[in-house]
């Protein structure tokens, strides 16, 4: 099976998906040479959070569990 791709602006992310989801995505992550405010998550071709789009920082469970459901969706599970 293909891994699924992921682009994270936001390198801890990129660690804990990998934690979850180990041998299952090729995650691209990239981050900001100087503070733009960018922060975003793309599962396959959909975006799923977006700081500047009002998501804020993956700082809490809930907002984590959006983007590993997206994972979980995208994977078929």
């Amino acid at each position: 099976m293909a891994k699924l791709k992921i682009k994270v602006v936001y390198w801890a992310l990129k660690q804990q998906l990998e934690s979850e989801f180990p041998d299952q995505l090729d995650i691209a992550s990239e981050g900001t040479p100087q503070m733009t405010g960018y922060f975003e998550v793309t599962v396959g071709d959909k975006l799923v959070h977006t700081k500047k789009g009002g998501d804020g920082y993956v700082d809490n469970e809930k907002k984590y569990n959006k983007i590993a459901d997206a994972v979980h969706d995208a994977l078929g599970d």
